[in-house]
């Protein structure tokens, strides 16, 4: 009888499966190590290769950084920590790294120099998307630093936006916004707000911007009004995003008081009076000259006249603004300026832009009512808070009846029988538009407004005068009613207004002379 040989087979599997299984503990730590926990393959956690043994300039210190930056993270968020982890990324290896980590390194060296920067202080690096300013400010030797980004990688960044700050109430003796960081905020009015209250009074805040205009570095000063200019200075750039640089340093200035008073203060009612400053002045000398000779054909000039239009948003960059904000005073329906002209042709630098629609025709009410991003006043703009008479223009040329609507004029009740000449007469509410403005818009927004109000702004712009509202008017569009020629009669005059394209022109003229940059529209 011959020998079975089930047993030694029995058992070469056992010794196969046996083999198996131990690959697989072996894969499944190796798994562990290098995927769960994110360390590196040498130190001794069944690893078979191991990092090499010299790396560059900037990988060679990343013992030394990884022993005080989990240490900042404790002291900045509050929090506790985990141990900290031994991979090097593969970024801090990278020679685009390592370049800005150098270029850092001696913009923060020259700042401590100037005893705006010291090794003591607890720093924060907003919105920071490599994390080699917080890596270049250890190296130096300033410990206590941390990055915020939307996605963070422990332990040079942790996650956070500088619009909204996983920190305390004044945390940071100095904050750092590199990279054009500021401008490239969606919401810069609420990103400033929070580095005023994470940063400590008297501490420093440095901005790094590639903007090259006054326009925009008075306006980075406003939004920043918390804070007393230093110094500034302009030098060369590490990367072709940004190359080149010009650097503001601030200091919050203690006992100023939050943006929320600092805003009550210049929209208030306390403010009667302004001077547009020299720098929006110098503005004007870019802007398309005046039509100062009366067009026989007006509704053609308009068109002539879109294409020489020199926008605001074209000549400067709007990006240090708080808000963004356009007023149509006179909207009619919401198809009539604010889609087929702001919204399509007004160069807006990809800004999100609140939009108000003021509209006294109850006719054109319901377009607005599902219209994000718009607000109706359904009032009429007026010198102050009072019952008034809207007459309703319909004009029989029209064959729509909404194109024939909405340019009526307004009267105050106590001047009027209720009736006119029209016999087409609707009670409305009018409102004290310029203190309207004064208390929803600041000098640190940026507002465009298209005036076309039949008339009544030869009332209304001297109101915005007195009242100093006038600047906070950035950019105004506006439509003069004069007693122009008719389109369907030629050689005859409107008879609906009173005024002479001469006193329009000296109304333009005046707003111009005062520093206003405003536009003839038709």
């Amino acid at each position: 009888m011959e020998p079975s040989l089930g047993k030694p087979s029995f058992l070469k599997n056992n010794l196969v499966r046996l083999f198996l299984f131990c690959v697989f503990i072996i894969a499944l730590r190796f798994a562990y190590v290098v995927t769960i926990r994110g360390e590196s393959c040498d130190v001794g956690n069944f690893c078979f290769f191991s990092l090499p043994d010299s790396l560059n300039v900037v990988a060679s210190s990343v013992g030394q950084l990884e022993k005080s930056s989990y240490s900042a993270v404790i002291s900045s968020s509050g929090k506790s920590a985990p141990s900290a982890p031994k991979k090097i990324p593969d970024l801090w290896a990278t020679v685009g790294f390592q370049k800005a980590v150098r270029f850092y390194s001696s913009v923060f060296q020259d700042l401590i120099s100037d005893a705006v920067l010291s090794p003591n202080f607890k720093t924060l690096c907003v919105d920071t998307a490599s994390g080699a300013d917080v890596y270049a400010l250890r190296e130096i030797g300033v410990e206590d630093s941390i990055g915020i980004f939307k996605k963070g990688f422990k332990p040079l960044v942790i996650s956070g936006q500088g619009l909204k700050q996983p920190f305390l109430n004044e945390n940071f003796d100095f904050v750092f916004c590199g990279g054009g960081v500021v401008e490239k905020s969606v919401r810069p009015g609420e990103f400033a707000a929070e580095i005023e209250r994470t940063l400590k009074p008297e501490g420093f805040l440095v901005v790094h911007t590639g903007a090259n205009d006054t326009y925009s570095f008075e306006s980075l000063l406003e939004l920043f009004s918390f804070c007393k200019l230093v110094k500034s200075r302009d030098f060369a750039g590490f990367d072709s995003q940004m190359p080149f640089i010009h650097e503001f340093v601030l200091q919050k200035v203690a006992g100023k008081g939050n943006i929320e008073s600092i805003v009550e203060k210049s929209s208030g009612g306390s403010v009667s009076k302004c001077s547009v400053p020299g720098y929006k002045q110098e503005l004007l000398k870019k802007a398309e000259p005046l039509i100062e000779e009366e067009p026989k054909k007006p509704w053609i000039t308009l068109k002539k006249n879109l294409q020489n239009i020199k926008y605001l948003s074209s000549m400067v960059d709007i990006s240090f603004k708080s808000r963004y904000v356009y007023v149509d005073v006179g909207a009619r329906s919401y198809g009539s300026s604010i889609v087929s002209w702001f919204k399509k042709q007004y160069p807006k630098q990809n800004k999100t832009f609140e939009i108000y629609a003021i509209e006294a025709d109850k006719t054109f009410h319901d377009q607005y009512k599902y219209k994000k991003g718009v607000t109706l006043l359904p009032y009429a703009a007026w010198v102050k808070n009072e019952t008034l008479f809207f007459e309703i223009n319909e004009d029989p040329g029209h064959k729509s009846v909404e194109k024939g609507r909405g340019m009526g004029r307004i009267q105050p009740v106590q001047n009027s029988n209720g009736s006119t000449s029209s016999g087409n007469v609707d009670e409305i509410k009018g409102f004290d538009f310029a203190n309207w403005l004064k208390n929803t818009v600041s000098e640190r927004d940026y507002v465009v407004m298209k005036m076309d109000v039949e008339g009544t702004e030869f009332d209304l712009i001297p109101r915005l005068f007195k009242t100093g509202a006038i600047c906070l008017i950035d950019e105004l569009f506006l439509e003069c009613h004069y007693n122009r020629w008719q389109k369907c009669c030629p050689g005859e005059r409107t008879t609906k207004y009173q005024k002479t394209y001469g006193q329009c022109l000296n109304l333009f003229t005046s707003l111009r002379k005062s520093g206003v940059l405003v536009h003839q529209w038709w």
